[in-house]
């Protein structure tokens, strides 16, 4: 987790990533947001995140997003 929130404050550093669950739903993240955070994941990570995986509600949270990195990892 500690290198997601990483990449998240790189991205939106004036927002806590530990605290909110509602980043999309209120307008926090935004879709050129959730493009950049997937484009450092994949870098990151080295790998590919499934274009099915791109959904809001895998971005309302540090929590969520996290998931759906694991589920990518395998």
């Amino acid at each position: 987790m500690d290198k997601l929130l990483e990449i998240l404050n790189r991205i939106k550093p004036e927002v806590n990533f530990m605290v909110c669950q509602n980043l999309v739903d209120e307008g926090i993240l935004d879709s050129i947001d959730i493009v950049s955070i997937i484009s450092e994941i994949e870098t990151e990570y080295s790998i590919e995140i499934d274009p099915d995986e791109i959904d809001p509600d895998n971005f309302q949270s540090a929590k969520a997003i996290q998931e759906m990195l694991e589920k990518a990892i395998g």
